[in-house]
């Protein structure tokens, strides 16, 4: 990883990207979202990682963390492995009409790059942007938030199920399905 896309301080919220290959809209189907959350809520649980803000787009997904036992790459890292394992099998598991393409298409990444054995799903890297004050944690968060509404999937944030925006909402009745500190 290069400097400039570096974790200096683990415990300063960073703003972070994680990019499927070919930004290849793989996050379309409830299972996939599902496999996120459930690999989020672990790292929360038993790796110390706090998620500030997140969304998740058809291709990629936006976060706000902090890692405060561990270093964020490492936490990154071992999210990016076992979410590929988990999203793989299934792909391959339920029902996809699209799963000849998706698993030629990963398996083709990881002959390509020779990074992975059978198949490559995440781009490398994640491009972490500290957050050292509000005005830059405000931006982001908004954001991310805002994410859906730009790329025309549903017209307010709160519509959309896989964001941390209803647990910034005033009126918050409900929640998402990550654990989520917010940063205010």
């Amino acid at each position: 990883m290069s400097e400039k896309y570096k974790v200096i301080d683990s415990t300063v919220p960073t703003f972070i990207t994680i990019t499927i290959v070919d930004w290849v809209d793989l996050f379309v189907r409830p299972i996939y979202c599902n496999i996120l959350d459930e690999s989020l809520n672990y790292c929360i649980k038993e790796k110390a990682l706090t998620v500030h803000a997140y969304v998740y787009m058809s291709s990629h997904i936006h976060l706000i963390v902090t890692a405060f036992d561990g270093e964020l790459q490492n936490v990154v890292r071992d999210f990016k492995k076992y979410t590929s394992k988990k999203l793989i099998e299934a792909i391959k598991e339920h029902p996809e009409s699209r799963r000849e393409w998706l698993l030629r298409k990963f398996s083709f990444e990881a002959q390509k790059t020779g990074r992975a054995k059978n198949y490559k799903l995440w781009q490398d890297g994640f491009h972490p942007v500290i957050l050292d004050n509000l005005e830059k944690m405000e931006q982001r968060v908004n954001y991310i938030h805002y994410n859906p509404v730009e790329a025309e999937i549903v017209f307010h944030e709160r519509d959309y199920v896989n964001s941390s925006y209803r647990n910034y909402e005033q009126d918050n009745t409900m929640f998402c399905n990550v654990e989520v500190e917010q940063l205010w």
